[in-house]
């Protein structure tokens, strides 16, 4: 697939909301966790299922479930506030952390942590969440974490994207698939995304 903006008219309204600078941090974050929820719903479209056997009160018939183990990795601070909008759809998903700082004058991105959820990655579906996929730098990074991981199977889920973040991932890493609520304009001189958001992780956490 490679790269798909989710458009939606319940999307494009929340979204709104979120870039609006009057917004304050309990809209952003309430209008995150429900672009989140509502992108799962086609991150997930094409997952595998396996079909087994069930009793219903009046007889049996074929039921379904996931085929493969989802493992969120939300890249801290910013991607925390994408979880729960998947959890509350897969409560059973695993959860890794990788932990990134971005030099202010190199705005390149720096690991300080990184914890993979217990056994192999291998065929497991992992989701990457940020908010913002503005340089590529941080999703490129990660992306190499949870590979060396010994992910093979890997979806990134960001809110908003600039095209020269979108096309840094498609170049280095092309097995990956990009899912993005919105395609913004480009970035500014100081590698923040226009129109964007602002600091996704101020706005989460009110540090703004």
């Amino acid at each position: 697939m490679g790269f798909k903006e989710i458009k939606h008219p319940l999307i494009k309204d929340k979204l709104t909301r979120m870039r609006k600078n009057e917004s304050n941090t309990k809209v952003f974050k309430e209008n995150l966790d429900e672009i989140t929820h509502l992108m799962a719903y086609e991150v997930f479209k094409d997952v595998e299922l396996k079909e087994f056997e069930i009793e219903t009160p009046v007889g049996k018939t074929t039921g379904y479930k996931l085929e493969k183990q989802i493992v969120l990795v939300p890249i801290l601070r910013a991607g925390l506030g994408m979880v729960d909008g998947f959890w509350k759809l897969i409560p059973n998903a695993k959860i890794g952390h990788v932990g990134l700082y971005r030099d202010e004058e190199t705005m390149q991105p720096h690991e300080y942590f990184a914890k993979k959820p217990k056994g192999s990655l291998k065929d497991k579906c992992v989701i990457i969440l940020d908010p913002m996929l503005a340089t590529g730098g941080s999703a490129v990074l990660t992306i190499n974490i949870v590979k060396n991981w010994g992910a093979n199977n890997i979806k990134l889920v960001s809110i908003v994207a600039a095209p020269e973040g979108r096309d840094r991932v498609l170049e280095e890493h092309p097995d990956v698939d990009i899912f993005v609520a919105s395609l913004d304009d480009k970035l500014n001189d100081d590698g923040y995304i226009v129109p964007g958001l602002g600091d996704a992780g101020d706005r989460i956490f009110g540090t703004k």
